[in-house]
Order: structure tokens, then sequence, then C-alpha cells
């Protein structure tokens, strides 16, 4: 097997799963796969990337997702037409309307539950590689933390691959579309008090840490009392904002 377009095997599987999806992207948007022709095998991508079955299928689940591809049963998997395919509508965070304060809080519950029952499903369905792309997004996060550096992005990262572990592709489309702005954090004024956002930083951190434990030992029930835990304090979160921006 030639060294080319192999990608290196001792890397975390999450990390393979990534370069291989974005390694087939690259190849679509080259036109090395135009729309409508069929993808290699799994076997043959297997092959010539020098990665597992798992990493294979979880790239292209991520393609799935990102409505690049789609199966067919007993044809493979065919390059869509992304030209032509109706693309989400992306819902505006970045100002926050203090007149649809209610609008807000719709949002963050409407996502509260959906991410409850994606950290349910996740833990029952989760594959090894699933499970260890939730891990690194996890470190991911608290390296961020340590660095004391934004880790709103990373954050989002970690509910995506939660998402993408119901093996549902419609939850992590639903994120996408949510986007990383309801992220309560990324809201944080600059002139939040230090200690304050440190402890609630900290805070997060644990409530991620049960999360992912939750998931990691297939304990459904867990993952999801832990998931609601955590996203109704996101909604405490951009209450308390909200009452402290209409007393400034």
């Amino acid at each position: 097997m030639s060294a080319e377009g192999r990608l290196e095997t001792t890397k975390p599987a999450g990390t393979l799963v990534s370069q291989l999806s974005e390694t087939l992207r690259q190849a679509i948007a080259k036109g090395d796969h135009p729309p409508g022709s069929r993808l290699p095998s799994e076997a043959q991508l297997t092959a010539a990337h020098g990665v597992s079955r798992t990493v294979v299928r979880e790239a292209i689940a991520a393609l799935r997702a990102d409505r690049l591809v789609e199966a067919r049963q007993g044809a493979g998997v065919f390059v869509l037409d992304t030209a032509s395919a109706s693309k989400p509508v992306m819902l505006s965070m970045n100002n926050i309307d203090l007149a649809r304060v209610s609008s807000m809080i719709e949002l963050l519950e409407l996502r509260a539950a959906v991410e409850v029952e994606a950290a349910g499903l996740a833990a029952l369905r989760r594959s090894p590689a699933q499970e260890e792309a939730i891990f690194d997004r996890h470190y991911a996060v608290r390296a961020g933390i340590e660095a004391a550096q934004p880790t709103s992005e990373a954050d989002f990262a970690l509910h995506l691959s939660i998402a993408e572990a119901t093996n549902n592709p419609r939850f992590r489309e639903f994120l996408t579309m949510i986007g990383k702005s309801l992220i309560p954090r990324a809201a944080l004024r600059p002139d939040d008090s230090e200690p304050d956002q440190a402890a609630y930083i900290k805070l997060l951190d644990e409530e991620h840490n049960a999360i992912v434990v939750a998931i990691s030992e297939g304990d459904e029930d867990g993952a999801r009392q832990a998931m609601r835990r955590h996203l109704r304090g996101a909604q405490l979160r951009y209450r308390s904002l909200l009452r402290d921006i209409r007393n400034l």
C-alpha cells in the first residue's frame, strides 16, 4: 500500500475521522467526485487511507450530516449536488434583542429538549470512535480553560460530537442551524469580573464531565439528566446576563 493519501493511524480516532472527512470534502469540492458519482467503497477507502472501517463510517456520516453525500441502500454512497440543494436557515444570535427575551429563552428551551435526547441516544448508540471523539472534544475545552483561552468554539464542537454520536444526522443539523452563539459564555461581556467568570467556567467543566462520563458508561438516564442540568444552567446564565444588560 502506498503511503500517499494515507492517514497517520497512531492519531486518536476522532482526529482521523476529522482528517478523512476533510480529505473527502476537498476531493468533492475539487470535482474528483462530481455530483451523482459514487464514492469509493468502504473497503477501498479503508485501504487507500490506512484507517479502520469505523473511521471511514464516521467520516461518511459527517459528510451525510453536511448534505454532501447520501447513502443508497444496496448501491453505495453518492455525491449530492450541493449547488441545487436547499440550505438550512441560519439563525443569527449575534445581537441580543432585549425586546425579545422570551424568544431567546424559547430557543434555549428547544435546544435543551433536543440535546437532552441526544445525550441519551449517544449513551446508547455511540461507537468507539465517536466515544473517543467526545473525550477529545471535552479535553480540548479543558485545555482551553487551563490556558485561559476562549473555549466557545471547542464547547460547541463538544456538543456537536455528542449529536453525531446519536447516529441520527438530524441532531447535528439542528445544532449547526442554531449555531455556537447559544453557548452562553460566547456572550460574556469583556468587563465581567474574573472571579465570577472563572467560577462559571469551572462549573461548566464539571457539567461537561458529568455528561461525557455518563455517555461513556452507557448510562442513558444519567446522560439525559447531566445534559438537562447543564442546559438549564445555560438558560439561567442568559437570564442573568440579560438582567445585567438591562441594568446598565
